[in-house]
């Protein structure tokens, strides 16, 4: 970690290429920390540093200022585990996808396939709001008649979780 931390900010100290330098020092930071645990290092330090860009910046004009690094290593090393609870999260999002898949895709007919796979593809932050009649309408452009049989038949089988009730329930899927 302490190397990768190093090779990263010396890399993007020095900033060698008119273009790419970021995407390369965040794959050299990757392969850094592979060679360290000789295994593949299963984590996207693009993903942790887009989410906290500015504090990112931040702490690299800091640490390209002075030769005392501790801060910079100090949040490399957050960083770093901030990933590796993306990237865990992420596997068991894509195992409960997978399990899902094998105990359901027999029952379901085209339509809530296609709202499931919709609902998941928001990945692990979930589907923004719930499922509600009227987006499932839109989505699979089928009558409210329809879609109001489709999500009950899906509550039924235990594959969604109402919330509210009336006209204002919305459905959660369970994973």
């Amino acid at each position: 970690m302490l190397k990768s931390a190093i090779a990263h900010l010396y890399f993007e100290s020095i900033h060698p290429f008119e273009d790419g330098n970021g995407r390369i020092g965040r794959a050299l930071t990757e392969f850094t920390l592979s060679q360290g645990l000789k295994s593949s290092a299963l984590l996207s330090m693009s993903k942790t540093i887009e989410q906290g860009k500015n504090k990112y910046y931040d702490q690299l004009k800091l640490a390209q200022k002075t030769l005392d690094i501790t801060d910079w290593v100090n949040y490399f090393a957050e960083m770093i585990l901030e990933a590796q609870k993306d990237a865990k999260e992420l596997i068991q999002f894509t195992l409960k996808k997978a399990k899902f898949f094998d105990q359901y895709a027999q029952q379901l007919n085209e339509r809530q396939l296609k709202v499931i796979q919709h609902m998941l593809e928001s990945g692990t932050n979930g589907f923004q709001g719930g499922m509600t009649a009227k987006k499932y309408i839109s989505i699979t452009k089928t009558s409210k008649a329809t879609a109001t049989r489709d999500l009950q038949e899906l509550h039924e089988w235990g594959v969604f979780a109402p919330e509210g009730a009336g006209r204002s329930v919305r459905y959660e899927l369970v994973l």
